[in-house]
């Protein structure tokens, strides 16, 4: 594919957050500019998700990759969900993701291998190592190890699991790429102890990028962690029904209206009827939250 076949996404409102990132052309004449705010001594967590209108970000896609099923497999939103990944030094998804798309390697190049040659030099610029981690959080440590994000060599892989998880994992065969970090508890895992593995084996991660799913993106809107929430939404009605589960963007947790979560639009972005909104949230750091 050739970018001239790419409409760029029209900007409607964007804030100005002063310093930017160091676009290739080919991804600024797309996108826009895109920058952070500061964010000294810590990670910079976002997330990104894509929803339908009634709010549908989890269905049972039969096979196919759940986000093209929502998007309608829109080009921006697979480049704007590769952009992403260029500029993050982790992926983090959770098990239910992984399961509902087992053959996805959380990588810029996978998302869109059309734009993989810009995507690296655009993590080049930003000093970044070739692909993203990987990290994959299960309580459970019931994970397909066979599947194409634990054998690729890709992009580096790292599960975070509980003390029982690990005991589920190593009954199986693992790949040497592949490394395990146990967490505190038993059963559970929290967004804290979730950071606090990545700590352990990337100290100076920048920036966080978290894909996935519902019940791992409420656990760090629970402790304010979350930065900021990239969020397409597609022009389409999924719908519910009482036999099946179809997730919105949080699970599990429940903020309104005693404690709502308030967030500040920071950029709106079009293309043709696909929004693509970015909100800022307050959060209470990351390291104190340790």
């Amino acid at each position: 594919m050739n970018f001239e076949e790419m409409n760029s996404l029209e900007t409607l409102f964007d804030s100005d957050l002063k310093s930017s990132l160091p676009l290739p052309p080919e991804l600024k004449s797309l996108y826009g500019s895109l920058s952070f705010p500061s964010h000294p001594g810590r990670p910079y967590i976002i997330s990104n998700f894509v929803s339908t209108v009634d709010g549908v970000v989890s269905l049972d896609a039969h096979g196919k990759a759940v986000g093209d099923v929502i998007s309608g497999s829109n080009q921006q939103d697979s480049m704007v969900m590769g952009l992403l990944r260029a500029v993050s030094d982790i992926v983090l998804v959770g098990a239910g993701t992984l399961r509902a798309s087992p053959s996805h390697i959380w990588t810029p190049q996978y998302i869109y291998p059309p734009y993989a040659e810009v995507y690296a030099v655009l993590r080049k610029r930003m000093g970044k190592r070739p692909s993203p981690l990987n990290v994959i959080v299960s309580a459970s440590g019931d994970l397909d190890l066979s599947l194409p994000v634990f054998q690729s060599e890709t992009a580096p892989v790292i599960i975070v699991t509980t003390v029982l998880g690990v005991q589920q994992i190593k009954r199986k065969e693992l790949s040497e790429s592949v490394r395990i970090i146990e967490g505190s508890d038993t059963t559970t895992i929290t967004a804290r102890q979730i950071l606090k593995a990545i700590e352990t084996v990337s100290p100076s991660c920048d920036i966080i990028l978290i894909e996935g799913g519902p019940h791992l993106i409420g656990d760090f809107f629970a402790v304010h962690c979350l930065d900021e929430l990239f969020l397409t939404f597609a022009p389409q009605i999924a719908g519910r029904e009482s036999a099946s589960e179809r997730l919105g963007l949080v699970a599990e947790k429940l903020f309104a209206p005693e404690h709502p979560v308030w967030g500040t639009l920071r950029s709106v972005k079009r293309s043709g009827s696909h929004l693509f909104l970015r909100y800022g949230f307050e959060s209470a750091g990351v390291r104190e939250q340790l």
